[in-house]
């Protein structure tokens, strides 16, 4: 009588490959815009009065605070019942990214906050305009300031993207959950899942490193 497992071979390469390349990609589409909209949020954050400051960061509260499979799974349902169903992609893009920008919200207010107020006085007694001060003085300074802590949400963000197999997205995850039901070899298949997330976030963190060396020195 036949198996109904067939093991791991060569052949299953470029379904593994398709995995890590979709990883890469859902992450790196989050990390960009999660950035851009996080930097945004943190600058109207940071100047913003109390009150304003208060409703948006409960916006982004609830965010951070609700579990990235839930959202990912009620915003999957939601769009999907009003009739104009997302690709997996897309719908994981959004909500991935959006998580991204509540966490990089933080980072980046912290940022701008971290610039003192007599080197801002500083700039404009010097001439500069109140943007000019933001471009020339608060953002680099700032950034400098929290390029470590980008760099840690950046990383969660690529571990973080295998929940988007919830919803049927085709990355890494996912592709072993297919894998280990055709062959029952989950030890295997996990330790190499695992060592692939350490393959592409470690390069990730040794850069970051070597930028973080140049901004000290």
């Amino acid at each position: 009588m036949g198996s109904f497992f067939t093991p791991l071979s060569w052949h299953d390469a470029p379904f593994i490959l398709t995995g890590i390349l979709n990883t890469i990609y859902i992450s790196t589409v989050a990390i960009i815009i999660g950035t851009i909209l996080g930097l945004m949020v943190g600058f109207l954050r940071a100047e913003s009065n109390r009150f304003t400051n208060v409703l948006m960061g409960g916006g982004l509260d609830v965010l951070r605070s609700v579990p990235l499979i839930i959202q990912l799974i009620l915003f999957s349902t939601y769009i999907g019942a009003t009739g104009h169903p997302l690709d997996p992609f897309v719908a994981g893009s959004i909500v991935l990214s959006l998580y991204t920008m509540a966490f990089m919200s933080e980072v980046f207010r912290g940022g701008f906050e971290s610039v003192q107020q007599p080197m801002q006085v500083a700039a404009r007694s010097l001439g500069l305009t109140y943007w000019q001060t933001v471009r020339y003085i608060r953002l680099p300074i700032g950034m400098r300031a929290v390029f470590p802590s980008w760099l840690g949400v950046a990383l969660s963000v690529i571990k973080d993207s295998a929940l988007v197999s919830v919803i049927g997205y085709m990355e890494l995850l996912r592709t072993s959950e297919q894998l280990i039901s055709r062959t029952q070899q989950p030890l295997q298949i996990l330790i190499g899942v695992g060592f692939f997330y350490f393959l592409i976030s470690y390069p990730l963190s040794l850069y970051g490193k070597r930028v973080e060396g140049k901004m000290v020195s």
